[in-house]
């Protein structure tokens, strides 16, 4: 089998027709950079595909994103525009570096809400939920898994325009087919998985992208991740606290799970969504909605469909356009470059977020 540096790709630009402004982003997938079009002058995002783990070939994570973004074609969902290499050199030991090219997008929700001068009213905060749920409606219709939904990975444009991005964790999904251990469960940034992956299900579809909505729409008003664990072991007792005991008689079932036995569940837990959530959040279609969203058993979570006509996006205040708000703000905001955070057991202090790092020990919020 010939290596990657030996083949040609014609259809393949030079990576060096974008000059690199800035980094703007980092993670176990490699580093994303603002970037300039030297010819045309678009700025776009550079994402860098690592390939130190690969013997030969290219990897299957950044094939498989690849393939998705180019069938997902959605206002709401980020756009890829090519992907560029760089040509193998001396210099870089004949070893080519693969970049996917993104549109460019100003903000995340990350850096958006670690500002404490960046503030949302009620009608904003609908748009943005709105569009979320739509960007979900739409890759759910398209039988696609995101499967990494957080803050961080919610990408805004300087006029308002939600993306869903970083499909590095996505896949295509199927309801017909119900064999045993089809996917793995080791997936979702630790504070937004739902309880059916940290309880082992390997048969499972939207409802995970649909938990990750919840924890990230009540996240518009706390302005920090709700539930922090430090292992899954705690992020579930974090889980019981919030949303109740985890029972045979709220989730018909669950005992089938492979670690329902294994793992501690907290026992007489009463389920405490709207009571803990209402000192932030005052609108009760909001709370009625996170409520549904926050819901255990998957099968009774609500789905994008039903989420878009739920109330909270058709009554006073209606959800209104960010371009005016964001407007205010010039300089762009990623969780990236947002200031650290104090580490430790933090007070509730709607103002101030931790950086989104799972292995941080940090105590939930409210």
């Amino acid at each position: 089998m010939s290596k990657t540096e030996d083949l040609e790709f014609p259809f393949c630009d030079d990576a060096n027709k974008y000059e690199k402004l800035a980094k703007i982003g980092q993670g176990t997938f490699g580093e994303v950079f603002k970037a300039r079009d030297r010819k045309t002058k678009q700025i776009v995002a550079m994402k860098k595909v690592l390939m130190e783990n690969e013997k030969e070939g290219f990897p299957i994570t950044a094939l498989r994103e690849i393939k998705i973004l180019q069938l997902l074609k959605n206002d709401n969902v980020v756009n890829l525009v090519e992907i560029c290499r760089t040509r193998a050199t001396p210099y870089n030991r004949f070893k080519s570096t693969f970049y996917l090219i993104f549109e460019f997008c100003e903000h995340d929700l990350a850096g958006l809400l670690s500002n404490a001068n960046v503030k949302f009213s009620l009608g904003e905060i609908k748009k943005v939920m709105q569009q979320l749920i739509n960007g979900l409606y739409f890759i759910h219709s398209n039988k696609i898994l995101h499967r990494d939904m957080k803050a961080a990975n919610i990408l805004i444009t300087k006029s308002g325009v939600l993306k869903l991005a970083d499909f590095g964790l996505a896949r295509a999904f199927s309801i017909s087919s119900k064999g045993a251990g089809r996917y793995t469960n080791r997936v979702v940034t630790l504070w937004y998985r739902p309880p059916e992956l940290l309880l082992g299900d390997r048969n499972y579809g939207p409802p995970i992208d649909m938990w990750g909505a919840g924890c990230i729409m009540a996240e518009m008003w706390t302005r920090t991740p709700i539930m922090q664990g430090k292992t899954e072991q705690h992020q579930l007792q974090l889980i019981s606290q919030l949303c109740g005991s985890i029972t045979v008689e709220v989730w018909p079932g669950v005992e089938k799970l492979e670690f329902f036995g294994t793992m501690e569940l907290a026992q007489g837990q009463k389920r405490k969504v709207k009571d803990r959530l209402k000192a932030y959040i005052k609108d009760q279609y909001a709370l009625d909605m996170l409520d549904k969203l926050l819901t255990l058993d998957p099968s009774k979570r609500i789905d994008s469909d039903n989420s878009l006509n739920h109330d909270f996006f058709w009554t006073d205040p209606m959800p209104c356009d960010l371009s005016n708000m964001l407007s205010k703000h010039t300089t762009s905001m990623f969780e990236y470059l947002a200031p650290p955070r104090r580490r430790g057991p933090i007070a509730p202090n709607p103002n101030q977020r931790p950086v989104q790092n799972p292995d941080q020990h940090f105590e939930r919020v409210f």
